[in-house]
């Protein structure tokens, strides 16, 4: 069993990490940049290492500081949570090199993954269905637009590497390509260092399913059922519910089997999310692995029971599944809101600075996963998120009224947030009625007056 578990990330995930580590007896570590001294993992943790200044390119993705307060304060494992470096193959095979178990896949599977194009070179050999698309990258724009009209416009142009939807570009013709092609290769070397591109066909307003997996190093591999996140901002996650009011019980099944098949072909362990996309007429195509724990795993948890970062740990200890397939049932529905420090109302800019007042909302059926209070001050160095409000019941219906009584009762003061324009989307009708797509969020600000949301 791991004894120490140095934590590799900030805001509310460190913080999962801590309580999970605290429930199963694992000492912890964090370590943090000047920035977050005073967050909530810092203060909980059992040890506390500062790793260098504020920006994260001098802090959190600075792979030899981690290392090192790996080896001074003697852990035997490091959970890199998600973002950072938590889908870097490079840093996962420094852990393996120092004889630190990363909490993970492997550096291969990584890497592998980390790479969309190979990724779904991958997928077609366990023949899991795929979008139309480019066979590999297409570096030039003249043998790009070839392949774009071969598939049919409109075509989508993805960047292999990285994501939060950085470097994908939609072009709908062929004059409109040019331009598009050389945008998303330009944010794409910017973003992740790495130009190449590859392109696909694209799907008018489909579903974005995602379908949760967990691995073992005994080659056991079990799914968790799907969440919808169709709901999105530039290709950003808002919404996450579980069960999909969309998906047919048959549909589940099969993605569930695709998404194992998937995993168990590269002998995956640890905890990884198969991503699909599905069209109008519920047919499905993978698009990406995530080799590492989601934001919205949470989700998963509240309808299954089952403690995904606990399992994180286990099988990072050597253990196997605590869980078969056939003891996974969905008990209930969830819904979670991600609530950013943004302002709406100024094209949701973000918005750090001090909290004046933080009171987060309770009672049954609300779970709040955050690292934030009263007095802290959010730091304008990182993601806006600062966090997520999930809700459950027996039904949706009832998961969506809690989920609206849960954002009325949210008061942070002193900052904007997201809280008007979520609750203004759970009140939607279109959405209530199960039938949100990845083109939602845009048609819906069209259409809703902003005094609703602001």
């Amino acid at each position: 069993m791991i004894k120490k578990l140095l934590i590799a990330n900030r805001g509310e995930i460190a913080l999962r990490i801590v309580r999970a580590c605290n429930e199963l007896g694992i000492k912890t570590l964090a370590v943090y940049s000047e920035a977050d001294e005073q967050s909530l993992h810092v203060q909980l943790a059992d040890e506390a290492i500062c790793i260098g200044p504020a920006a994260s390119q001098f802090s959190y993705l600075k792979a030899d500081r981690i290392i090192a307060a790996a080896e001074i304060a003697d852990v035997d494992a490091i959970h890199p949570g998600y973002g950072f470096l938590a889908e870097n193959a490079d840093f996962a095979e420094q852990c393996e090199t120092c004889n630190i178990k990363f909490v993970g896949p492997s550096s291969d599977a990584i890497l592998n993954f980390g790479d969309k194009s190979r990724a779904r070179e991958m997928a077609v050999k366990a023949k899991v269905p795929v979008i139309p698309g480019s066979e590999g990258t297409v570096d030039n724009e003249k043998d790009a637009l070839t392949v774009a009209k071969k598939i049919g416009f409109p075509v989508i142009v993805k960047a292999v590497a990285g994501g939060g939807g950085k470097g994908m570009r939609t072009a709908h013709n062929a004059v409109a390509f040019k331009k598009e092609y050389n945008s998303a290769r330009s944010e794409a070397e910017k973003a992740f260092g790495n130009g190449s591109v590859y392109i696909e066909k694209f799907l008018e307003g489909p579903r974005h399913i995602e379908i949760q997996v967990l691995g073992d190093s005994k080659g056991n591999v079990i799914h968790l059922g799907e969440r919808d996140c169709s709901v999105q901002r530039r290709h950003q996650k808002l919404i996450e519910e579980a069960p999909s009011p969309f998906i047919t019980d048959e549909t589940r099944k099969k993605m569930g089997r695709d998404a194992v098949k998937l995993a168990k072909s590269v002998k995956y362990e640890g905890a990884g999310t198969v991503e699909f996309l599905t069209d109008s007429d519920g047919n499905y195509y993978f698009i990406e692995m995530n080799t590492r724990i989601q934001v919205e795993h949470g989700v998963t948890e509240e309808v299954t029971g089952i403690d995904l970062v606990k399992e994180q740990l286990l099988i990072a200890s050597g253990r196997k599944l605590s869980y078969e397939q056939k003891d996974v049932k969905i008990l209930r529905h969830a819904i979670e809101c991600r609530v950013n420090a943004e302002d709406p109302g100024r094209n949701f800019a973000p918005c750090p600075g001090g909290i004046d007042l933080y009171y987060s909302p309770g009672g049954h059926g609300v779970r709040i996963d955050s690292h934030v209070y009263s007095g802290y001050s959010i730091p304008p160095h990182y993601d806006s998120m600062i966090a997520k409000v999930i809700t459950f019941g027996r039904t949706r219906e009832l998961a969506l009224d809690r989920m609206d009584r849960a954002l009325g009762e949210y008061l942070i003061r002193g900052i904007k947030t997201n809280i008007p324009f979520s609750r203004a989307i759970i009140r939607d009708p279109i959405f209530r009625d199960g039938k949100a797509t990845t083109k939602f969020v845009e048609e819906f600000v069209k259409r809703v007056p902003k005094d609703l949301y602001t």
